[in-house]
């Protein structure tokens, strides 16, 4: 049996705390805010066809396309022009064109007041 103070004891306690820190740090996984991009935002619609995961498009929904963001991610989506911010859910894949970061739904264009423009400055960053 070990005894408190000994050598021993104190070198198996140590070994265990780095284990157990090694076990914690090895399984956590990035916090959902640590994504955050800025670059362009454009909206996109198609009517009637279907997103990335299934679904239909809906214009009005609060819905985005983004490359490599799992579907469902939710993100906050920051017009750098006006300040005015909205959270959307991805559920599609896109944009495809150079220097364009997400693709929202024209009601969230509008929501977000470059629908006339159809292209404007973002920052964006993961909540969920």
């Amino acid at each position: 049996m070990l005894l408190k103070g000994t050598g021993l004891y104190c070198a198996l306690s140590i070994a265990l705390t780095i284990a157990l820190t090694i076990v914690l740090v090895s399984t956590n996984q990035t916090p959902a805010a640590a994504y955050q991009k800025c670059g362009k935002a454009s909206w996109y619609a198609g009517p009637g066809s279907k997103t990335a995961n299934g679904e239909t498009l809906r214009h009005g929904a609060n819905t985005a396309a983004h490359k490599s963001l799992p579907f469902g991610s939710k993100v906050r989506v920051t017009n750098k022009r006006n300040g005015r911010s909205l959270i959307v859910r991805i559920n599609d894949r896109g944009p495809y064109i150079h220097g364009r970061i997400i693709d929202l739904t024209r009601g969230g264009a509008q929501r977000l007041g470059f629908i006339n423009s159809g292209v404007t400055p973002v920052c964006i960053t993961r909540i969920k």
